[in-house]
């Protein structure tokens, strides 16, 4: 093995530091709290590790050689910026303990999380918040990562995901509504209807949506097994997204039928724009779930979960 594959001791360029400093080595082995044969041997190691020798030992006092005089300012300057991260890396690091980093989903992040964020600070200083919005597998992924320590989502009583699989802490903070909606016909009616005897058209969520897994779990609840491209008996797909967003949008254009969470919704229903295109039989009632990590958090973490478990 070469002089450069060699593993290095940070501890070495520390002693080198001490012996360039004071010229003797029983001195620099003392400053150091290493009995001089083995911060002898350090100073050996370090200089195979470089391949040159770094100390001329027939002076006296020990003096650099040219090797080391070249070594040194180098040296003091890596060890400086060692430091220098070390210190950074902690600030982060206590940067990232104060604060509270939430996985939403999309339609969660907009409706619900902003109001019940504005009572939790009403009774608890928060501090810094990350928030990460986006679908419920990539929450999930968050949460399973840990790169989050909260995640708020929908949830259904027949539909486990992946972290009520792995038994991760769970609080019920309210509950929503899938309602089945159209764009009325101009006389307030719903334009299409899932009673119709046609077949109405059906905006759909894509199958990684989490709105979505819930939503075919509950048809299976009403119609049994279907084939994958059956939503609904009687329809068919006409146009499919991952987001409710994007659904609302097409709903609103009169494109066709989508189940929408009424926390999204409220405001188009109560001005007519959008209308039930069902009875509330097809109406699926689903939780506001917030989920914790497993082990134990930061204190600011815990506080606000404590909180939320109280009912805020």
């Amino acid at each position: 093995m070469g002089p450069g594959n060699r593993p290095l001791d940070l501890e070495w360029l520390e002693d080198f530091l001490a012996l360039a400093e004071c010229g003797n080595f029983s001195r620099a082995a003392e400053a150091r709290h290493i009995a001089q044969p083995a911060f002898s041997r350090h100073i050996r190691a370090l200089e195979e590790w470089v391949g040159v020798d770094l100390f001329d030992r027939s002076a006296h006092p020990a003096a650099l050689t040219a090797a080391g005089k070249r070594f040194h300012p180098l040296l003091e300057d890596i060890l400086a910026s060692l430091q220098a991260a070390r210190i950074k890396a902690q600030l982060a690091h206590d940067v990232a303990a104060a604060s509270l980093r939430f996985a939403a989903t999309h339609v969660l992040s907009l409706t619900f999380f902003p109001a019940w964020l504005g009572r939790l600070e009403g009774q608890l200083h928060l501090g810094s918040i990350q928030t990460m919005s986006d679908s419920a597998q990539t929450c999930e992924d968050f949460m399973l990562q840990r790169r989050a320590q909260f995640m708020l989502c929908h949830g259904h009583a027949k539909l486990t995901n992946r972290l009520d699989e792995a038994n991760y802490p769970k609080l019920v903070l309210g509950q929503d509504v899938l309602v089945p909606v159209s764009a009325q016909d101009g006389l307030g009616q719903p334009r299409y209807t899932l009673d119709s005897k046609g077949m109405p058209p059906l905006l759909a969520y894509s199958e990684g949506a989490g709105l979505g897994r819930i939503l075919r779990a509950e048809m299976r609840q009403w119609f049994g097994e279907m084939p994958d491209t059956v939503a609904y008996p009687g329809a068919w797909i006409v146009f499919t997204a991952h987001h409710a967003l994007l659904l609302k949008s097409m709903a609103l254009a009169g494109r066709g039928v989508a189940w929408l969470p009424e926390s999204l919704i409220r405001s188009e229903l109560e001005r007519g724009e959008l209308v039930a295109a069902a009875d509330t039989s097809r109406h699926v009632i689903i939780d506001i779930r917030l989920y914790r990590q497993p082990f134990e958090m930061a204190p600011s973490a815990e506080k606000l979960w404590l909180l939320a478990s109280s009912g805020i």
